[in-house]
């Protein structure tokens, strides 16, 4: 059970940051950015490049999340803030587009092989029966600060303050004097920081390639759904759900109804888990978990 629990929390830091970011910008412009799970995959590799540059691993980590975050903010003001007056549904077929094109730009860079930060080999310890890692609980560290760091942002600052009202009506805050496009572009920023975050633990537990974008992409979108789509700390509980579904079918022994004694699930049908969760709650509680919106008077 405890490693159970164990192997769930760590699968849902694989999720969290990136559906948070995903929630985060979708709560002020409404549209979901399918792009950000590619910046998840540019800040892996930006930070293994400057991590062979010589750049210590603590330095490393916060200069690539930066650098992605204002990557991100740059994509934002070239290509969705024109698309968005199109509307939510061309500006979504446009991040579509933008991350095919980044995928094929990491295909020519770095080719399809895998690649890992440079980190020493340790044994894992064990946590009341447990097995755990210093790398998982290194990243579980990063997670839990990135998050703790956004929800005060969010909850103790002006900025955040300025971001909930924005989230709650775009013109009447406009119209009360807050910069609507600052706040949004500071919201992307934010995104893109979280985003690289999350994409370099996943890759210090393991490795990065070109395809992790595409991996991410259905579960990231299932957790953030799930935490209702728009609330930004509610993708965590999503991420959680999400990932406690995986673990489940890929850690349980299904041989008992088969007759047999050793029954275990490859670990590709944990996507599965995730989609069929998914459709589930879209047709018990379309909001999700908690809810996205607020009434507006």
């Amino acid at each position: 059970m405890i490693q159970f629990l164990i192997d769930t929390i760590i699968r849902a830091l694989d999720l969290a940051l990136i559906a948070v970011a995903l929630s985060g910008v979708y709560s002020l412009i409404k549209f979901p950015n399918v792009a950000l799970v590619q910046y998840a995959v540019v800040g892996a590799f930006v930070g293994m490049l400057l991590q062979q540059a010589g750049l210590p691993l603590v330095l490393a980590l916060p200069v690539s999340a930066i650098f992605v975050g204002l990557v991100a903010v740059i994509f934002n003001v070239l290509l969705f803030e024109r698309l968005l007056t199109e509307g939510s549904a061309i500006a979504l077929i446009g991040s579509l587009a933008l991350s095919m094109i980044l995928s094929a730009v990491f295909l020519l860079a770095f080719g399809p092989a895998a690649y890992r930060f440079d980190l020493a080999v340790a044994p894992a310890m064990r946590v009341l029966g447990a097995r755990i890692t210093v790398h998982q609980l290194s990243t579980l560290a990063i997670t839990v600060a990135a998050l703790g760091g956004f929800a005060a942002i969010l909850f103790f600052t002006r900025l955040g303050r300025e971001m909930r009202a924005t989230a709650t009506n775009k013109v009447l805050a406009s119209a009360s004097g807050i910069d609507t496009r600052r706040v949004i572009n500071a919201t992307v920023f934010l995104s893109g920081v979280l985003a690289a975050l999350g994409g370099m633990t996943l890759a210090m537990r393991g490795s990065v390639s070109i395809d992790l974008g595409t991996q991410m992409l259905l579960p990231v979108f299932a957790a953030a759904i799930l935490g209702g789509l728009g609330n930004a700390l509610g993708a965590i509980a999503g991420a959680l759900v999400i990932s406690a579904a995986e673990t489940f079918v890929t850690n349980t022994n299904f041989g008992v109804l088969t007759g047999t004694d050793f029954l275990f699930l490859p670990a590709s049908y944990a996507q599965t888990a995730s989609f069929a969760l998914l459709v589930g709650f879209l047709l018990l509680r379309p909001s999700g978990l908690f809810t996205s919106e607020v009434s507006r008077v």
